[in-house]
């Protein structure tokens, strides 16, 4: 054990990323592939010594969503340990920006290296000793998420958290976060068209996927959805036979709170965030922060201490360069198309990315098997949408002076840094940098008078930030630059350009 190290455990974990093949495998299957998921955890879970009931004690809070389960989930974490600073609080989320440590945090802090080493090996070490398997077809070790999902319930367990708040992975129903028998409440964000769409699922057949985290005798929460997603989530609340099912509307007493996460969306994940932790506190009070009320006629001001006080890295989120105070980079790893309109609509905000004598500049990336020409057009109309809403003279065809298509691979050379996965891309569209010269003829077309000389179709994000480079030099302007389309896009800038410090806090 000794002998183990952080590189060692990444090393280890990067061998169970699923291959591209793998990843087209279960789209071809039309995603029958991941039923047998919340099968195959508890299969796992019992290798490694615990039963799903042992989860309990967790004190689990679930979320999932299309939009905004991340950011409901940093707000349910800030609130939490604003109210009850003296309990321990987990918090499992996916996927990483710049360190795969980031998905398991306790008291909001990612947990330490050597911790994590720690409690990889004694998750692999077990499944090594203990190989029978109930299925035939369950693999000797879990897949990449899985696993990690595995580590995380054996730290949590092991550190003896207080309380857990679980972020889906993809669905619901059939997530491997979704074998915890009794969670305390559950929450379902924003429902839209995301990775479920690529296997052809309406919203309806989402909404029943997410609708799966909802338990008997557990209270159940939503904010407004579309109408065929909600009668969806009403009758499987009925046949999950939740304690009770909540819309909760965005609340008004938010307006004059600055809160942590930026955008005008933030508002509907602070206001579910809000009535998740009250749930939490009518089954599990303190003596010091038990609310007065079983209502929430006002806002408590621990709470609204953490909603002030939240941080989600990577989600509308300005950062300035640390190694020029002249450079902004405007962070969003949005990548579904309900997500990239407010992504749009936050940087076409006064303060944010109108108002300045700068030279802009958009970096734009989608993982490949996305439509990127439907999702580049999402971020596009945003910006005319909200230009038009708050009556700001704003020509979108010039509003960026340069747009970088790119891969998700990290440098130059064509390499990754070893705690970003790379094993679900396609390589022949990575040599080809197909969905990268799609992406450009698609902006051509939303921009036909888009100057060619200012769209570049380079292969990797070391190129892209040389490019920005270059531009604040030749300019001696300031430079904002806007990077979304993927979350693989900003933790791999984040680390090129060295903003780890100042993003990620870590």
């Amino acid at each position: 054990m000794s002998t183990r190290n952080f590189e060692d455990a990444i090393e280890k974990l990067n061998s169970l990323q699923s291959n591209f093949a793998a990843i087209e495998a279960s789209r071809a299957s039309g995603g029958r592939m991941v039923n047998f998921a919340k099968h195959e955890t508890i299969e796992y879970l019992g290798r490694i010594g615990y039963s799903p009931e042992d989860l309990n004690r967790l004190n689990v809070i679930h979320v999932t969503g299309t939009k905004g389960k991340g950011s409901t989930c940093a707000f349910v974490d800030s609130i939490l340990r604003s109210t009850a600073p003296n309990r321990k609080v987990g918090l499992f989320t996916s996927p990483h920006l710049v360190s795969v440590r980031e998905r398991i945090r306790i008291n909001g802090v990612p947990i330490a290296e050597e911790d994590f080493v720690r409690f990889f090996f004694e998750v692999w070490d077990r499944l090594e000793a203990n190989d029978t398997r109930k299925y035939d077809s369950t693999p000797s070790k879990p897949m990449y998420f899985k696993y990690l999902n595995l580590v995380a319930y054996h730290a949590f367990i092991s550190l003896k958290v207080d309380t857990t708040i679980l972020e889906v992975g993809v669905g619901g129903e059939y997530d491997s976060t979704n074998i915890v028998p009794q969670p305390l409440v559950t929450g379902v964000t924003s429902l839209g068209l995301d990775h479920i769409a690529v296997l052809g699922k309406t919203l309806g057949e989402i909404a029943w996927q997410k609708a799966g985290i909802y338990k008997e005798g557990v209270p159940a929460y939503t904010v407004d959805q579309p109408p065929e997603a909600m009668e969806v989530l009403r009758a499987r609340a009925t046949e999950k036979k939740v304690s009770s099912f909540e819309v909760i509307p965005v609340r008004e007493d938010l307006q004059n709170i600055t809160l942590g996460l930026a955008g005008a969306h933030q508002r509907q994940n602070a206001s579910l965030a809000i009535h998740l932790v009250h749930s939490y506190f009518l089954a599990r009070p303190l003596s010091d922060a038990e609310p007065s009320t079983k209502t929430l006629d006002s806002i408590p001001a621990t709470y609204i201490e953490g909603l002030k006080n939240a941080r989600w890295p990577g989600r509308c989120q300005a950062v300035t360069d640390p190694n020029d105070s002249k450079s902004t980079w405007f962070l969003d790893g949005a990548h579904t198309i309900e997500s990239l309109a407010c992504c749009g609509d936050w940087f076409v905000s006064p303060g944010v990315g109108l108002d300045r004598d700068v030279k802009r500049v958009l970096i734009f990336n989608c993982t490949h098997g996305r439509s990127g020409t439907t999702l580049l057009g999402s971020l596009i109309s945003s910006f005319k949408a909200k230009a038009e809403a708050s009556n700001i003279e704003l020509d979108v065809d010039t509003f960026f002076d340069d747009v970088i298509f790119c891969t998700n691979v990290t440098y130059a050379d064509g390499t990754f840094k070893g705690e970003f996965t790379q094993k679900g891309l396609d390589e022949k569209d990575l040599a080809q940098l197909k969905t990268q010269t799609d992406l450009a003829s698609a902006w051509k077309g939303f921009m036909p008078e888009f100057s060619d000389d200012h769209i570049h179709v380079v292969p990797s994000i070391q190129h892209a930030v040389n490019i920005v480079t270059n531009i604040r030099k030749k300019s001696g302007q300031p430079v904002d630059v806007l990077v979304t389309g993927s979350l693989l896009l900003v933790g791999g800038l984040i680390e090129v350009a060295g903003l780890t410090t100042a993003a990620l806090e870590i």
